[in-house]
């Protein structure tokens, strides 16, 4: 998985296992001990073993996660649609992330973020529109409980974590 931001500056990448697909999109895991990296920085130990869905279709990546002591259960990256290439997944980072903490509350980051990249990139008016239009729907539905946010998705990571896939 590898993640840009608009320009094509490196943002993160990490490694990724397909698991297979459903009517949601494509998912993928990432397990706890592999290495991810934002930009050049040095790589980080991941804490804790992660899903990813890759939409069927939408402007986000999803990320669900197993850490217990992590206050963030879902995070969604607001992207350009990603993109599958051979064995690498792509997306623009548009700042924008709807967040689930471990106590259900619903919240939308970075907004600062994405008004200043607006200027600072340039980012289309049809990008700024498409990426608004996408916070605000999923901030709705994970609000309401809407699959595959809550029992699809964590269903795909207690699989995934029951596996031991390392």
């Amino acid at each position: 998985m590898r993640f840009t931001k608009w320009g094509g500056k490196l943002h993160w990448h990490f490694p990724v296992t397909p698991l297979g697909t459903d009517e949601w999109g494509s998912w993928y895991g990432t397990p706890q001990g592999a290495r991810i990296q934002r930009g050049h920085e040095p790589a980080q130990v991941q804490e804790h073993d992660f899903v990813t869905l890759i939409p069927a279709e939408g402007w986000y990546v999803a990320a669900f996660n197993t850490h217990a002591n992590w206050r963030i259960d879902l995070y969604i990256d607001i992207s350009t649609p990603p993109t599958i290439t051979g064995d690498l997944i792509e997306a623009v980072d548009l700042d924008l992330d709807v967040l689930r903490a471990r106590d259900g509350r619903v919240m939308l980051d970075d907004e600062d973020e994405f008004a200043a990249h607006q200027v600072r990139y340039g980012y289309p008016p049809h990008v700024i529109t498409a990426a608004q239009t996408e916070a605000d729907r999923l901030m709705a539905e994970v609000t309401a409980g809407a699959e595959p946010f809550t029992a699809v998705g964590r269903a795909w990571l207690a699989r995934y974590a029951a596996s031991g896939a390392r």
